[in-house]
């Protein structure tokens, strides 16, 4: 198995001012925020924007593509956190610091079939990807419920293969008929043909860990693109 690294695009220190202009519920615990775009900044799709404040620095991946008009990011909102309950309840029109883009986590067009991998929010690089207009991917949608499939139906519509793999067993009368009852690795393990493939893995760093064992194992020839959401 070989690690690869996109090459570094635009990174930047600056910081722009940007307003809240909307909040999307996407689950119980998650939002989709839609932010004003700073005039001049440009991004590519699967990299992320870094919120400035005075208790830290958040990142967060983009969803929307490289020509909308405004920002967009999916954020998981941690109760006991220092900046995600603010962030949730902030006012319309609020304004936060930002810099970037940051991050090297974007598509490579290659000869190899790409296979997205997700958890959670893990699956806003994706989006972006798709939103720019990169298609023919095989995507596997790691969550625990049928509600944690954010995005579902656009990402259906990009994908040569789209299998939400659902972990909770619990959740199966509310899943997408073809959904697959398990991990993301148990489908890369019993479903995945053997080749060479380009595997984009975004979420938690145990799904990352895993599944990289798994390519080194079973897909020795195929390139790791990685991006750990926390």
């Amino acid at each position: 198995m070989n690690s690869g690294l996109a090459p570094p695009t635009n990174g930047s220190t600056e910081v722009y001012a940007v307003r809240l202009l909307k909040r999307r519920r996407l689950d119980g615990g998650t939002f989709e925020f839609t932010l004003s775009r700073p005039d001049g900044f440009s991004f590519r799709a699967g990299q992320r924007i870094r919120f400035e404040h005075p208790t830290g620095e958040r990142d967060y991946s983009l969803v929307n593509g490289p020509a909308a008009a405004e920002l967009q990011v999916c954020v998981r909102i941690v109760q006991d956190g220092q900046f995600t309950p603010r962030l949730a309840r902030a006012a319309i029109h609020s304004r936060f610091d930002i810099s970037g883009p940051h991050g090297y986590f974007i598509f490579q067009p290659a000869t190899r079939p790409a296979v997205f991998v997700a958890s959670g929010t893990g699956i806003a690089p994706f989006v972006a990807m798709a939103r720019s207009g990169v298609r023919g991917f095989r995507l596997l949608h790691g969550a625990r419920t049928a509600d944690g499939l954010y995005y579902q139906a656009e990402l259906r519509a990009a994908a040569a293969g789209y299998v939400a793999c659902l972990s909770k067993a619990a959740a199966a009368a509310a899943a997408p008929p073809d959904a697959f009852a398990g991990r993301v690795t148990a489908y890369l393990a019993a479903h995945l043909a053997p080749g060479a493939y380009d595997f984009y893995l975004c979420g938690r760093s145990e799904m990352i860990r895993d599944v990289t064992l798994l390519v080194d194992r079973r897909f020795p020839a195929s390139l790791v693109y990685s991006e750990i959401f926390f």
